[in-house]
């Protein structure tokens, strides 16, 4: 327990607020998902996310850094926080946390019939590479033609 406060500790300002947000987000989705269904969390996800930052443009350095410091930055949530969220817990939180910050990353959901078992599985992408999985876990999943995060909110 130590040396993960000693790592929280060495973390810039900005990564420790992005550490924060996503260790009280993380439980929030879940619990939200669980009484209000995937639509309404998304909806709420939504209305808090206007982008607050640069206009991202492929390959500029400055996003790169943003996607892989909030990428880090949740799955370091997820792993020492309160819950241990499902992938489409985190994924919400991640999309959630990059759209706040104006990088247009696409929150992917896709299934598979594994010995007759239905399973599904959730992933943030930017500009084609899986952010939040620890190896093509994802490339084992027939991933729905759209991005969840273009669902239509309920006034339109």
């Amino acid at each position: 327990m130590w040396k993960a406060f000693q790592r929280y500790r060495a973390l810039d300002s900005e990564a420790r607020r992005l550490f924060r947000r996503a260790v009280i987000l993380l439980p929030w989705v879940a619990l939200s998902l669980r009484i209000r269904g995937f639509k309404k969390t998304n909806d709420a996800l939504q209305t808090g996310s206007p982008s607050t930052s640069l206009p991202p443009q492929p390959g500029n350095l400055k996003v790169g850094e943003i996607v892989h410091k909030t990428s880090r930055m949740v799955i370091a949530a997820a792993h020492y926080g309160l819950v241990h969220p499902t992938c489409l817990v985190e994924s919400l939180v991640l999309w959630h946390l990059l759209q706040r910050q104006g990088v247009p990353a696409a929150l992917r959901i896709g299934v598979r019939k594994a010995s007759d078992k239905f399973e599904a599985h959730a992933w943030v992408e930017f500009e084609g590479a899986a952010l939040n999985q620890p190896e093509q876990q994802h490339r084992h999943y027939a991933a729905f033609d759209n991005g969840f995060s273009d669902l239509p909110g309920e006034n339109q």
